[in-house]
């Protein structure tokens, strides 16, 4: 389950101008948006639990929604991170339900699901072939009124584990991690709602009593707290009988009150500093306290974030960037929940910059924002960007589900979008400028300094050392729990709840129909008409990318797609900025290995200008530069920031130790900060000019235009020449014949991350499909060998993950966790261990399994636009044909033990695999020499072995 931090406002969902008609009843309310249905309807149930029901017969599934009105703001003092740890226990098992059974159950039927919580809520979900629906729905009513006589001791101390592992993960090991945790111990006073993190105080989890779950379920759980909203194509009169009999003996209980606004004030400046472990750039945070959610200001205020740190004409941009050159990221952000809000402002640093110029560069950008004040232009502007993000929201039955469950249980009434839309397209550049004045102008606010270890110098003036508590790291400790042998003591019911519902026939693949054709300049176009939305979503797919790069000047090539976007020959920076946001549009151009992919959203009425615009953008660049400057700037302190991340260590190090030094998938796609320095603006003018041919780029597109529509666009291009293009080859292969453990030392890493792999095969080799199909059980799906033991059984990750990378060339085979450090030894011995016994095969029933998940899973797989883009360029970058999905299911459908087990002894050779480790060598590197390894060698950050006789200085290595 992931834990979910976002804005709970929803604003990206609902910024859009439309005219809403129809009519309002006690039972039905129907809300037609041009082009998007969106009709539901509303009622409760007896006991409370309110249903929200809309048709969309587009796809052959449906989506499950449950929100409970039960988020971290609902804790006390002292029993912080139970929502949250709720979330997770609710996934075990009920009665009649058993342990891990939740998600194989789901999966077998070709279904996802998860959970989020955050501030205000706790959400699970499901997606499903509509022949499922009835066992999700028996499932979900098992866990609302069927389950806490099932918690146990173990399972509980289990999921505890877990949930800190999350915390270590995202928090603990990450530079900046604790930066929210600061600011809201001293934006809020104590005992506030919002004065605690969502994953809650760590000691609070660890001395969290089975008493105190039981008390939270009976207090929150109840059906009088839910909403259940379920979308997709199901038959209501059907479906309502459905949840009576489910859910409608569930007794209400515990409490379904909304909290009342606690909005707050601070009376002075807060200076606080922390010296981060990972952190290798200072960031400062600046923040006010400002209002809840749904009240006119803080609608405000979400255009406020927009207009002083979108862009380039933003006065943040202009002061902080442009002419001081502080740093080369900003952002700014209001935050609303449903009992207070929070807007701040974010700058990371350039190296070595002393945080008190960035302070003083805020406030003085604050002052030019006063002078010059807001146009109508940016408010419209923000308004029409935010346009093509509401349909995107809407995008497939859970984007919808997930709406209507929030706005039911934040407001009552899943129909408020209504009001929610008319406030923001109401908001004027009077209303922004007066929440400025209100909030932000002249007021106290709490900063931030987080910077490196050892740089304290480097920290606002004045500031207090911030109280966060980091976890020692000890030698692990099991401890036995035993559980009470005594039945499960069922809950009574009136129906037979003991079995699952039958699943009927799964609704037969039906591809979408896909067409494909070519310019003349030999562009290669393939397409999909989805007319769901008014949007359109296309890509442009460049051979080569990284693979261009000279090792002297690695990272040329996303050097190069960053100044693409640069401004072209008729428009400088800001005015292809403003323009692209005139149309609501988004572009964004990336390097992969491989290729340089271009991603396009727009709103079908601006597709033709959109079009032109991208055809301005990738035949006319610009050259600017000071731009070329600026980005190599941010490049160079991106690497810089993320070389201390120990996932991103983990990443790089390991591509080095499997393809060798002198391969490009060796070399990081952003190169290094010496790299960077070694390339002129000369030189990506003729990287554009020898690398960059219609011949060599793909289109594909999907939305609501036609192919006719498509090619009336595609004019601009027929200029655009084609030329012979040289993409570089590698011989690429793997040549591993022993194994060997590297290890990559990060002093007082909270957790260790593990990486087990070789060179295996390309995409496009005759076996990867079946040995993915092969490798599903062992590390493929949230059930799988090494997820269940590392994470369900042992408490030792929040992940774990077994497979193979595709690409053209040879690509990896990789089990990877990340766990806590005083379980690194175990966990290394359990992935060796699992990899080695999955060569005995799997039993029957597991390839069952396999084959229930992978091919009914496939009426999920033309949901959403963007999961057709994806399908598309699969298509074009590895020459599949465009039923290849069939033959897929085919071979998966014609897989056997016998198959299965000779791709294992094929693919899963233990005995040559590179074992990587980067975590805390002071403790954790000595007894991996004794673990029956061909090689144990320390390495560097950068992949470079270190002599072992320097390894007791380990410990102060950075």
């Amino acid at each position: 389950m992931k834990t979910l931090i976002y804005k709970p406002l929803l604003m990206l969902w609902v910024m859009i101008p439309f005219l809403v008609t129809g009519q309002t009843d006690e039972k039905v309310t129907n809300t037609m948006v041009p082009n998007l249905s969106i009709d539901y309807e509303y009622y409760e149930l007896d006991n409370g639990l309110k249903v929200v029901l809309h048709i969309d017969k587009s796809d052959p599934i449906v989506a499950v929604a449950i929100q409970y009105g039960v988020g971290s703001s609902r804790e006390v003092l002292g029993k912080t991170g139970f929502a949250h740890l709720f979330e997770h226990m609710l996934f075990q098992e009920s009665e009649h339900v058993p342990q891990d059974q939740f998600f194989k159950t789901i999966q077998d039927a070709g279904g996802s699901l998860n959970g989020g919580t955050v501030q205000d809520g706790t959400i699970y979900y499901e997606t499903v072939p509509k022949n499922a629906l009835e066992t999700v729905l028996w499932m979900e009513s098992d866990r609302m009124g069927y389950f806490i006589n099932t918690v146990t001791q173990s399972s509980f101390v289990n999921q505890q584990e877990v949930v800190q592992n999350e915390k270590r993960m995202g928090v603990d090991n990450t530079p900046y991690g604790h930066t929210s945790y600061v600011i809201a111990k001293n934006i809020f006073p104590e005992g506030h709602p919002y004065s605690w993190p969502v994953l809650g105080e760590l000691e609070d989890l660890k001395k969290a009593t089975l008493k105190d779950v039981k008390e939270f379920y009976n207090k929150f759980y109840g059906p009088n707290n839910a909403t259940l909203v379920i979308a997709g194509d199901f038959d209501v009169s059907q479906v309502k009988v459905m949840i009576e009999k489910y859910f409608g003996e569930i007794k209400k209980h515990g409490t379904n009150k909304r909290l009342k606004p606690q909005n707050v004030t601070i009376n002075k400046v807060k200076r606080l500093y922390h010296e981060d472990n990972f952190a290798t750039a200072p960031q400062l945070n600046m923040v006010w306290p400002t209002v809840e959610q749904y009240s006119k200001d803080s609608y405000a205020l979400d255009f406020l974030s927009e207009i002083l740190s979108n862009g380039k004409k933003s006065p943040l941009y202009q002061i902080l960037v442009k002419n001081r050159k502080l740093t080369s990221a900003i952002g700014a952000q209001s935050n609303s929940g449903q009992i207070a809000g929070t807007f701040g402002i974010k700058i990371t640093a350039n190296d070595g910059v002393d945080l008190d110029r960035v302070e003083v560069a805020i406030t003085d950008a604050l002052k030019v924002f006063e002078e010059t004040g807001i146009t109508d232009a940016a408010v419209e502007g923000i308004k029409a960007r935010l346009e093509t993000a509401f349909y995107a929201g809407y995008m497939g039955v859970m984007g919808k589900a997930y709406a209507l469950a929030r706005y039911t249980d934040y407001t009552g009434d899943p129909g408020f979008f209504k009001k929610d839309l008319e406030h923001t397209m109401a908001i004027t550049k009077e209303d922004v400028m007066a929440a400025y004045n209100k909030y932000v102008k002249d007021k106290p606010y709490v900063v931030t300094s987080f910077v490196p270890k050892g740089k304290l110098e480097l920290a606002v003036s004045g500031s207090q050392k911030a109280a966060i508590v980091e976890e020692e790291i000890t030698e692990n400790v099991q401890t036995a729990i035993m559980d009470s042998a005594n039945e499960v003591k069922k809950t009574p019911s009136k129906i037979d709840r003991s079995n699952a519902p039958e699943i009927g026939e799964a609704p037969p693949l039906k591809m979408p129909e896909i067409w494909a054709a070519g310019l003349d300049n030999g562009m290669k176009v393939y397409g999909i008409e989805k007319d769901e939305l008014p949007i359109v979503n296309f890509s442009i797919v460049l051979d080569g990318g990284h693979l261009f790069d000279p090792e002297d000047k690695n990272g040329m090539a996303n050097l190069f797609s960053n100044m693409m976007m640069q401004g072209t020959a008729n428009k400088t920076p800001e005015e292809l900025e403003k323009e692209i946001e005139h149309l609501g549009a988004s572009i964004t151009m990336n390097t992969h290995d491989e290729s340089i992919l271009m991603m396009v959203s727009t709103l079908k009425r601006n597709f033709s200008k959109t079009m032109a615009l991208v055809q301005e953008v990738l035949m006319e660049p610009r050259w600017d530069r000071e731009a070329f400057n600026r980005i190599a700037t941010r490049i160079k302190n991106s690497i810089k920031q993320s070389g201390s991340k120990p996932d991103v260590i983990a990443n790089s190090v390991y591509k080095k130790v499997l393809y060798g030094k002198d391969h490009p998938f060796a070399r990081p796609i952003n190169g290094t900060e010496e790299t960077i320095d070694n390339i002129t603006l000369a030189d990506l003018k003729e990287f554009y000019n020898k690398n960059l041919s219609p011949s060599e780029a793909r289109l594909h597109i999907v939305g609501a235009v036609s192919q006719s529509e498509v090619f009336s666009a595609l004019d601009g291009f027929v200029a655009w020449k084609m030329k012979e293009v040289d993409i570089p080859s590698f011989n690429t292969k793997n040549t591993r014949d022993k194994s060997t453990l590297y290890f990559v030392d990060v002093p007082n890493a909270k957790q260790s991350v593990i990486k087990i792999g070789y060179v295996a095969m390309s995409r496009t080799s005759a076996d990867f499909y079946p040995a993915e199909v092969m490798n599903y059980n062992l590390g493929g799906n949230f059930s799988s060998r090494v997820n269940l033991i590392l994470r369900e059984e042992k408490g030792y990750a929040y992940y774990a993950e077994t497979g193979f990378s595709k690409s053209r060339m040879p690509g990896t085979f990789t089990a990877s966790t990340s766990v806590r450090t005083n379980t690194t030894k175990e966990s290394v011995e359990i992935l060796r261990d699992q990899i080695s016994r999955y060569k005995d095969g799997i039993s029957q029933e597991a390839l069952i399994f396999t084959k229930n998940a992978l091919i009914n899973s496939n009426a999920r797989r033309f949901e959403t636009n963007y999961a057709l883009l994806r399908m598309l360029q699969e298509i074009s970058t590895y020459n599949l044909d465009f039923k290849y999905i069939e033959r897929e299911e085919s071979i998966t459908n014609q897989m056997t033990l016998k198959r299965h087990k000779e791709l294992i002894n094929k693919y899963l050779d233990t005995s040559t695999m590179a074992y990587l480790v980067v975590g805390d060598a002071n403790t954790q590197f000595q007894q991996f020499k004794h673990m029956g390894f061909d090689d144990v060698k320390l390495l560097d950050k950068k992949g470079n072995e270190i002599i072992l006789k320097e390894v007791t200085k380990s410990s102060t290595n950075k």
